[in-house]
C-alpha cells in the first residue's frame, strides 16, 4: 500500500490510499477551518460594544442625569436667591442712610426709591410703582407708610418665583390712630418667637422679613401682592425659601 504525506491545516497526516484514511484527512481539514472562523468570530467581537453593553452604559449615563440635573437647578435657584436677599440689604441700609439724614422720617416713597438708586446705581429700583405696579425678576421697589415711619423693600428673585421682602417699622404703623387697621400692606399680625406667617407686613415696630411664592402665571410682585400673599415671616434674617 502506497502512503503518502498531506498538510492540512497546519499539521501533517500520512496517508493511505484507503478511503477511511480520505475521509480523516477532510474531517480534519473542516476541524480546523471550523477552529479558524470561530477564532476570527472573537477577534471581531472583541473589536466593538454588543448591544447590551450599549444599553448598560445608557443606563448609568440616565442616572446621573437624573441625579445632577435637580442638585444643579436646586443650586442655581439658592444662588438667586441669596442675590436678591443681598440686593434687599444693600437697599435697607441704605434707606436708612436716608432715613437718619431726612431727620428720623423716611421721605415719600418717590423720594426714598430716588436717593437709594443714587447711592446705589448697581441696584435697578423702580420708581414708584403705587398699589398696582408690577416688579419683575431682579428689579426692586419700595413702599413707605403715610407718616414715614415705616418703608418696606421688595423684589422678585431670578427664575424661583420668590418675592422677597423687608419692612423697617420704626414705630407702630396705623392707619388714622388705629393700630389694628394700618395701612396696607402693613397689617397687624402677631408673631410668635419673632416667626410666623400672614398676608401681609407686621405693623409692629421692628424689622421683618419675608417670602412669599407668586402666583403661577404671573412673573412679578408687587404692593397689592404683600398684603394678599400669605408670606414666611420672621424679624431676625430671611427665611426658608416659601
Amino acid at each position: 500500500m502506497t502512503e503518502m504525506g498531506r498538510r492540512v491545516g497546519g499539521l501533517v497526516i500520512l496517508l493511505g490510499s484507503n478511503k477511511e484514511e480520505l475521509m480523516l484527512a477532510r474531517l480534519m481539514e473542516r476541524l480546523n477551518d471550523r477552529r479558524d472562523a470561530v477564532r476570527d468570530g472573537e477577534e471581531a467581537a472583541d473589536a466593538g460594544f454588543t448591544l447590551i453593553e450599549l444599553m448598560v452604559v445608557l443606563l448609568i449615563l440616565a442616572i446621573l442625569l437624573a441625579i445632577a440635573i435637580p442638585t444643579f437647578l436646586g443650586v442655581t435657584g439658592s444662588a438667586n436667591d441669596r442675590a436678591a436677599q443681598s440686593n434687599l440689604n444693600t437697599a435697607l441700609t441704605d434707606a436708612k442712610g436716608v432715613y437718619e439724614s431726612n431727620q428720623q422720617s423716611y421721605p415719600s416713597t418717590s423720594a426714598l426709591i430716588s436717593k437709594v438708586q443714587a447711592n446705589e446705581p448697581s441696584l435697578n429700583l423702580v420708581s414708584d410703582p403705587g398699589s398696582t405696579a408690577s416688579v419683575t425678576a431682579g428689579d426692586l421697589s419700595m413702599t413707605v407708610s403715610a407718616g414715614g415711619n415705616g418703608a418696606i423693600i421688595f423684589t422678585l428673585a431670578k427664575k424661583t418665583n420668590e418675592c422677597w421682602w423687608v419692612a423697617d417699622n420704626t414705630q407702630t404703623i396705623a392707619n388714622g390712630g388705629s393700630a389694628t387697621a394700618p395701612t396696607l400692606p402693613w397689617k397687624n399680625i402677631t408673631l410668635t418667637n419673632g416667626k410666623g406667617s400672614g398676608s401681609g407686613v407686621p405693623n409692629a415696630s421692628g424689622e421683618y422679613y419675608g417670602v412669599y411664592k407668586i402666583t403661577p402665571g404671573t412673573s412679578y410682585c408687587d404692593i397689592a401682592g404683600l398684603g394678599t400673599n400669605s408670606s414666611t415671616i420672621q424679624s431676625s434674617g430671611f427665611p426658608s425659601a416659601a
